[in-house]
């Protein structure tokens, strides 16, 4: 039996590219990262655009139920040991706000809640299976704006007025009431520290794991900013932080580098010294 030193650590990690791969999805190459902070008990957040019932399956799976996730982009938080919001209803009242805009600007966007499950697939690139679930949406509605440039601008007007935030992916334009990934970062560690003050043990260092623009200010707000290389983006992420040294760069992309990132982080402070046997 073991007992785990108490490292004062937390990690939030962007999914695809990241800890995923861009092309299998698969998390294997980072399998060792992964075993050492579940061994020493270290919080693994997950924060990605997939909805709850595409997070919560792959939380389970690596081994994290205990851990809240940041779904939908920021949108919205998965609670640790749920498998969807516990009696969300911020979707229902996202997209009444949607049919209560003028109908010519309502009928010009084309949402995920507008499609079909083939379609969704057709469109995203999923299974069935998967694009089923990634339709199962709480906190926010991804879609495609059909009409021209003039009507989009009237349609963010809309959307702003209405306290709709719209953010552009490299697909989909995706609303929401607001929030990111940075935010839901802050609110996840202010009650850890809340927690760790009561027990009166020390603060925690955040790291962030990420490859994407949407993961920038998650990193910048890191005690630690890792950015995993991304293939697609030769130039990389341009950062503040990388003038003040908390942010760092690793050179193989997807999991490969998440591994390293992590497993140096943990020899860096000797963490794996601190288990002991019980």
């Amino acid at each position: 039996m073991t007992k785990a030193a108490d490292p004062a650590l937390i990690v939030f990690t962007d999914l695809d590219g990241t800890l995923l791969d861009h092309e299998t999805y698969s998390h294997a190459p980072a399998l060792p990262a992964l075993a050492a902070l579940r061994r020493l008990k270290i919080p693994l957040v997950l924060a990605s655009s997939k909805t709850a019932a595409e997070i919560a399956p792959l939380r389970a799976e690596l081994g994290f139920e205990d851990c809240p996730a940041i779904v939908e982009n920021g949108a919205g938080i998965l609670q640790p040991g749920l498998i969807r919001p516990d009696r969300e209803r911020t979707h229902e009242r996202l997209l009444a706000a949607l049919a209560d805009l003028p109908i010519d600007l309502r009928r010009n966007f084309s949402g995920f809640s507008d499609w079909s499950p083939a379609e969704t697939g057709a469109r995203t690139g999923l299974d069935p299976r998967a694009a089923a679930r990634a339709r199962q949406r709480d906190f926010s509605e991804p879609g495609l704006w059909l009409g021209d440039a003039d009507g989009l601008r009237d349609f963010m007007a809309a959307l702003s007025f209405a306290k709709i935030t719209a953010a552009q992916g490299g697909r989909f334009l995706t609303l929401s009431f607001g929030a990111n990934k940075a935010w839901r970062m802050r609110e996840i560690v202010a009650g850890f520290f809340a927690g760790r003050v009561r027990a009166g043990k020390a603060p925690l260092t955040v790291i962030a794991l990420g490859d994407a623009p949407n993961d920038v200010d998650m990193l910048e707000q890191a005690d630690i900013g890792i950015v995993i290389a991304n293939p697609a983006q030769p130039g990389g992420l341009k950062l503040c932080g990388d003038s003040i040294g908390t942010i760092r760069r690793e050179t193989r992309p997807g999991p490969q580098g998440w591994n390293q990132a992590i497993l140096a982080v943990i020899e860096e402070r000797d963490l794996e010294k601190g288990i002991l046997d019980g």
